[in-house]
């Protein structure tokens, strides 16, 4: 069942749990995510980096859709971290639900110009926006390439942010990084600042650089407001671990025997994640 951003938070939103938005730079990992949501009864958001669409083509956009359309599983196609206008209007021609624009990196002014034309190419065409404001942080080997450094996003700006271009839900920094953290580094949450972001800001919040944080700060962030929650790292870490021991202890040549227990390893942090999220057993508040 493919359907919008908005359509798919309001509902986390009312019954107090976040949906997870998987990466998928891959038809395994794209099966691997739907098997499991449909498995588990979960809403899910098929993420796609324009990286991860240029490397995979524009067809690999309509293999999602066709997913998505076949599935009972409520999905959302969504554009992860765009920059540019020409990500947005691609997106769009693809038949993509949902987009985010990412102008974090800009001053306050140029973010919401920015976003503010993307809400006007999208929200006629019944498609999503989401923005970002802060700056997340970056560990080494992060596709996002963003910022080392966190800018933490300030709730009255926030507030503003969202009043000035009507975005359909915005990316926050309270203390997350894309990628997999360094040995020994233990993030930590912001979580007051999360309170105070999510009583002034009237739209779903969201949480990037989920992989890595402790099960219990990423529990309480969804106890105190965020509704979606973007993994890649750990989804993508299990998977390719497995399948350096699948190449060093097997000869193997089909991808239908090279592949299978990587996506099992994949399906396991899947699980977690959507059990950590408590988005399991939630289509029933979903009409078709």
């Amino acid at each position: 069942m493919l359907i919008n951003m908005t359509e798919l938070l309001s509902v986390a939103e009312r019954f107090d749990f976040a949906v997870p938005a998987f990466n998928i730079g891959t038809g395994q990992l794209l099966k691997a995510v739907m098997d499991t949501c449909e498995a588990l009864n979960a809403p899910v958001i098929l993420a796609i980096h324009p990286e991860e669409l240029k490397f995979q083509g524009d067809a690999f956009a309509a293999q999602c859709l066709y997913a998505a359309h076949h599935s009972r599983v409520p999905c959302v196609i969504h554009m992860d971290h765009g920059d540019k206008i020409e990500d947005m209007l691609k997106a769009i021609r693809l038949g993509f639900t949902s987009v985010m624009i990412d102008a974090s990196h800009l001053p306050f002014e140029q973010n919401v110009a920015i976003t503010k034309q993307v809400v006007a190419l999208a929200h006629p065409l019944n498609i999503s926006v989401e923005a970002e404001l802060g700056t997340i942080g970056s560990t080494e080997g992060d596709m996002e390439k963003a910022s080392g450094e966190i800018i933490y996003t300030d709730p009255g700006m926030a507030a503003e942010f969202v009043r000035l271009t009507d975005c359909d839900c915005l990316a926050i920094a309270i203390g997350t990084a894309h990628g997999i953290y360094p040995k020994g580094f233990v993030p930590e949450l912001k979580l007051d600042l999360l309170s105070e972001i999510k009583g002034q800001v009237s739209v779903p919040l969201v949480l990037h650089g989920g992989s890595s944080n402790s099960d219990a700060e990423i529990a309480e962030s969804i106890r105190r407001g965020v509704r979606k929650i973007n993994i890649s790292s750990d989804v993508k870490d299990a998977y390719y671990q497995e399948l350096r021991l699948t190449l060093r202890d097997l000869v193997v040549r089909e991808p239908f025997a090279l592949y299978p227990a990587s996506m099992q390893a994949a399906k396991r942090i899947i699980k977690e994640k959507i059990e950590l999220f408590n988005a399991q057993d939630k289509i029933k508040h979903y009409k078709d």
